[in-house]
């Protein structure tokens, strides 16, 4: 009576752990995003295991089932497409229905593309903070990246081949002179990693040198605490008399900040001055 939850290859099928192919090996059933894609992993090792389709427009409807099986006696292995199960993928319903039946949940770790993102972005790994996928209206994704951008810690989060070029743009413009690393189709045959001044980086994607094709993670340098809790003291106190673009004009001339980092900034605190108001 336990429910695996196994990692699977993000790309490379070659980078199946043993453990992971031992447990699909001996559970009776396999709860997978999609049957197609787990059955080509299971065709390559030659596992033959029943599958269930499990994603998220029916994990809700069949948790009853799946419970009813594990409690029976039997093991069920969740696997998602591709990657670790649970990351901006499905499966948290029913882990957590186990949890509350005392169902016992082991994980088999492996493949992670937050996590090799992480490893080859050049970027602070000591604190981070994982966004899953940018919103997919423009507003709400503008306001997903300004959060973004006012974050210390390094910021991870997926992206879409037909939403990448808009939000690279966008980037430039909200987090100018922040260093970014974009990592294209990791461990597939068109990896791609690229790190530099997200102005570099939409250079790259305008000239098709990073084509907007194939799957996406970002990692995004932190903002420095120092500086930006130095910049925040001058505009709190230039804010009481200039309007938000002429305190960001008029700061940007002390610090190395830009003057479109500056105004997002004034703009911020100028709202919450009016809210304690």
């Amino acid at each position: 009576m336990t429910l695996f939850v196994v990692s699977t290859p993000i790309g490379n099928l070659e980078d199946f752990s043993f453990r992971a192919k031992n447990v699909l090996q001996g559970v009776d059933l396999i709860a997978a995003e999609d049957k197609r894609r787990t059955a080509v992993l299971l065709a390559r090792w030659s596992i033959e295991k029943p599958m269930i389709a499990m994603h998220d427009h029916n994990e809700r409807n069949l948790l009853e089932k799946m419970i009813s099986v594990l409690k029976s006696g039997k093991t069920i292995a969740l696997v998602s497409d591709a990657g670790t199960p649970l990351i901006s993928d499905p499966g948290y319903a029913l882990v957590r229905e186990c949890r509350s039946e005392n169902i016992a949940v082991s994980p088999i770790p492996g493949p992670c593309s937050v996590i090799a993102a992480l490893s080859v972005a050049g970027l602070p790994t000591n604190q981070f903070s994982f966004r899953g996928f940018s919103p997919t209206k423009a507003k709400d994704r503008t306001t997903f990246l300004r959060a973004v951008s006012e974050e210390a810690c390094t910021q991870v989060f997926f992206e879409t081949p037909h939403r990448i070029a808009k939000t690279i743009e966008a980037m430039s413009q909200l987090m100018p002179g922040r260093d970014v690393a974009v990592c294209r189709e990791l461990t597939k045959k068109f990896e791609q990693v690229v790190f530099s001044r997200i102005e570099e980086i939409k250079k790259k994607f305008d000239s098709s040198e990073i084509p907007s094709r194939g799957e996406f993670v970002i990692v995004v340098r932190g903002i420095e605490i120092k500086q930006s809790t130095n910049d925040d003291l001058l505009l709190n106190i230039l804010l009481t008399e200039l309007s938000p673009s002429r305190a960001a004009s008029v700061a940007s001339k002390y610090f190395s900040s830009s003057r479109s980092e500056l105004y997002q900034r004034a703009i911020r605190l100028k709202e919450l001055l009016e809210l304690e108001n």
